[in-house]
């Protein structure tokens, strides 16, 4: 049976229907917490037949505006622009987020790392331009990319974590997204790894992306560097203009820092706790880690 707005096929698996779809069509899918613009995976790309896009509005100031129809519009433009296809001719719209997503009505309804609450983004969107907008959890995103041109592939039980502001989540069941019963599966970032830990700002403590996110290696790394101002660690902030990133301690632990080596334990091992109960909860054949410090 065909759905009469989108022309799917809804008698087959969601995801798989869609993709197959947009290999006859234009599509402009781009994610809200990015942090480069880019032409996306290439065997994604080669799989849909078209060119496939990301970007990032995260830097767009105010952060009122990240989700403001006229934001979503302009950047799908831009985004045609840079890939040659009229907008015209783009079927629809796909926007990953971070937070808990409303499915059916195209809502954000909770983003624990940016300021969104009950967002109604479809609706808004119709107001300025009349293209079906699909709404998406960004980690579900991740996973369904990987399932279908990544290293998911072939698995029938398959996990990705993304590894960013903090940590999100994707799990994907016999090819199709697990959403749970309210659509927050795979928030994987805030189960607790550390009893009464670190304040998260979802309100709980000890929440994992808290001690393995991006954000929290950088954190860590900036703590430990001046602590050691003599240390390898710190000639490598200074080497990038005193900016701390994700890749500083791997650099100097590389140059046979000690200070650099304990930050990267000390990342791995919180990483490494999280993963461990992914794995014991889900014994997924493939688990994928995505994001800028994988």
């Amino acid at each position: 049976m065909r759905n009469k707005r989108t022309g799917l096929d809804q008698s087959r698996a969601p995801i798989y229907e869609a993709l197959e779809n947009f290999r006859r069509m234009r599509v402009v899918p781009f994610d809200v917490p990015g942090h480069k613009r880019g032409r996306g995976n290439p065997e994604l790309t080669a799989f849909l037949g078209q060119a496939c896009v990301g970007v990032d509005v995260n830097s767009m100031k105010p952060l009122d505006n990240l989700c403001h129809p006229v934001s979503v519009i302009r950047e799908a433009e831009e985004l045609a622009a840079e890939v040659g296809v009229d907008l015209d001719e783009i079927f629809s719209i796909g926007v990953g987020v971070p937070g808990v997503v409303e499915i059916r009505s195209g809502s954000l309804q909770y983003s624990c790392n940016l300021p969104f609450r009950r967002v109604p983004l479809r609706r808004l969107f119709h107001k300025y331009m009349n293209k079906p907008l699909y709404l998406e959890n960004d980690g579900n995103c991740a996973a369904v990319g990987e399932y279908y041109a990544g290293a998911g592939r072939r698995s029938k039980r398959f996990v990705t974590i993304t590894l960013g502001t903090g940590i999100g989540g994707g799990i994907i069941h016999n090819g199709k997204i697990y959403h749970g019963s309210n659509g927050m599966a795979g928030e994987v970032g805030h189960m607790s790894i550390e009893y009464n830990g670190k304040s998260c700002p979802c309100g709980r403590k000890g929440c994992w992306e808290r001690y393995a996110s991006a954000s929290a290696l950088k954190w860590l790394t900036q703590r430990v560097m001046e602590e050691n101002p003599e240390s390898i660690l710190r000639q490598v902030v200074d080497e990038n203009d005193g900016h701390v990133s994700g890749q500083s301690a791997f650099i100097a632990a590389r140059r046979g820092d000690p200070v650099g080596q304990f930050v990267c334990d000390a990342y791995i091992d919180y990483l490494c706790a999280g993963i461990v109960n992914l794995v014991n909860i889900f014994q997924p054949d493939t688990l994928a880690i995505g994001g800028g410090v994988s």
